[in-house]
């Protein structure tokens, strides 16, 4: 699919080598679609090094991708949401085991099962790993009978209304395809919304997007783009962006990652594509809201969108020091192996509808 969006400036933005502290600043970018009821919102918050990102369909069913590293226990998000108006959790997705992605699904769940309306069902590639955060977090999927469901390439989440699709492109479908490598076998979504299309890869590395590009590559163009790996070069390979082809892109790292995301390599090529960037250690939180025609971007803080401008602001001297990445080193209490590793009971994975607390593979 060919968008061709049209930018059209809405607020002006700040193009130097550093970045303003305001709010309100937005972009719009602008397609062809027939009339489409309601809006898209995809929320990046701003987790320092890590991930999250909520999902708002235009009938309020609610889509949570990670929670952010584990140091934070869940509070940021929890906070963000509940400053959404946001009471329930309708589908909660791990993209992978590392601490710096579901930090706080353990307390989300928790939260919501004690104070709000509940949490839907947990989606899981079924990759686990031998660390305290993710036994705390297959502990609260159990002690809350949720209903976690093991997913791959073809799983599409049921939503309420079709307006929106929500198709699981990776890992593959066959478990037995899958590896131990918690980045590999990551949960990449793509998301399609009238003429409007995204995708987010978790911590998919070069590996995973030369599948993608050789067996998927017409479900992976995308107008907006999460990059892989908080910025890393391990991810974003040339072919990768090649194919995906965004017109927006969408870091989330630490200003100051002790790791360097989003890494050197990974801006210049988005330069070269000249792909509208937005860092959410730059930008805070980015709102990304569309009626499936035009996309409009909003940040927490007014910045330049040039990817070699934000490469200048990222050599540049910071004082947020949230940099910390679980992903990369596992040194820290809460992500060092346990002494046995956990497990996901799959004693009942048949694809029939679900019973909470049961685990099912996606047929």
């Amino acid at each position: 699919m060919r968008r061709g969006l049209v930018v059209v400036l809405v607020a002006g933005l700040v193009v130097s080598a550093g970045y303003a502290v305001g709010f309100g600043a937005s972009d719009e970018y602008e397609s062809e679609n027939a009339d489409l009821d309601g809006e898209l919102e995809v929320h990046h918050v701003d987790v320092g090094q890590g991930d999250a990102t909520l999902i708002v369909t235009p009938h309020g069913e609610t889509i949570l991708i990670d929670s952010g590293d584990w140091r934070d226990d869940g509070r940021d998000v929890i906070d963000y949401l509940e400053s959404q108006g946001i009471d329930r959790v309708d589908h909660l997705i791990a993209t992978h085991g590392h601490a710096d992605h579901i930090g706080g699904h353990a307390a989300v769940i928790e939260h919501f099962e004690e104070h709000g309306d509940g949490v839907g069902a947990v989606y899981d590639t079924g990759v686990v790993h031998t660390s305290q955060t993710y036994e705390e977090y297959l502990d609260a999927v159990e002690g809350y009978d949720v209903t976690l469901f093991e997913v791959g390439d073809g799983y599409d989440l049921s939503l309420e209304n079709d307006a929106v699709e929500a198709s699981v492109v990776h890992p593959p479908a066959d478990t037995a395809d899958r590896t131990d490598d918690l980045d590999y076998s990551s949960l990449v979504l793509a998301i399609e919304f009238g003429e409007f299309t995204y995708l987010t890869t978790g911590d998919a590395g070069g590996d995973a997007e030369q599948r993608l590009v050789e067996q998927r590559s017409h479900e992976i163009d995308a107008d907006a783009y999460q990059v892989g790996h908080h910025g890393s070069s391990s991810s974003s390979t040339e072919p990768f962006l090649d194919a995906v082809d965004p017109q927006v892109a969408i870091v989330s790292s630490a200003a100051d990652s002790q790791y360097g995301h989003p890494h050197d390599e990974v801006l210049e090529s988005l330069a070269d594509r000249n792909v509208r960037t937005y860092w959410t250690g730059v930008h805070g939180d980015v709102v990304l809201e569309t009626d499936g025609r035009t996309v409009s971007m909003t940040t927490e803080r007014d910045a330049s969108t040039d990817p070699l401008d934000l490469l200048e602001a990222k050599h540049a001297p910071r004082t947020d020091h949230r940099g910390n990445d679980s992903s990369t080193t596992e040194s820290d209490s809460n992500d060092l192996p346990t002494a046995d590793q956990p497990t996901i009971d799959r004693s009942t994975t048949v694809p029939t509808e679900p019973r909470r607390g049961t685990v099912l593979t996606a047929p």
